[in-house]
């Protein structure tokens, strides 16, 4: 890769870092995996970067494939268990300030793998239903229904009631 496609490769991914290893986390539930889920994105990021400058929207392509990363590491996890007569230490999950992000992060898990990338993708991402559609290769039907039937999810397991404020087009 040439210095100036290296730089504009380096400065996407540091701006976005951050961001990708929260919509990470909230997919799967663990730092560790979120960084793992990263880490694999970002590489194959690397190798496509010629191909992925050139898409409409790059955001929604790097979102597409973090969320593809985090569907084959979830069907393919139990190939991966390594037993060992110790359990390794848990990392702390990250904190925002929010009072119930243990509630919320415990009820996301809880939920379809499915239905966690579309809230994340939506609501963490703020990708539009359109985006959020190209991102899964689904129709925006599917988007709308998978929300709904997510938003429903979680409010059950978390306890409360169907509000409006939760719903976006």
């Amino acid at each position: 890769m040439r210095s100036e496609t290296q730089r504009e490769y380096v400065d996407y991914v540091t701006a976005r870092l951050p961001h990708l290893k929260r919509a990470a986390y909230l997919l799967c539930g663990d730092s560790d995996r979120a960084d793992d889920i990263v880490q694999a994105t970002v590489t194959a990021l690397y190798v496509h970067w010629q191909r992925a400058t050139t898409v409409d929207n790059l955001d929604g392509y790097v979102h597409r494939m973090l969320v593809r990363r985090y569907l084959d590491e979830k069907r393919h996890r139990w190939s991966r268990v390594v037993l060992t007569e110790t359990l390794p230490d848990r990392g702390v999950a990250p904190a925002d300030g929010v009072e119930d992000s243990d509630l919320v992060s415990s009820a996301l898990r809880r939920l379809a793998p499915g239905q966690r990338a579309v809230l994340v993708l939506r609501f963490l991402c703020d990708l539009s239903v359109e985006d959020t559609a190209a991102a899964l290769r689904c129709s925006q039907g599917n988007v709308k229904a998978q929300t709904a039937r997510a938003l429903d999810a979680l409010r059950s397991l978390m306890g409360t009631r169907k509000t409006t404020d939760m719903k976006r087009s």
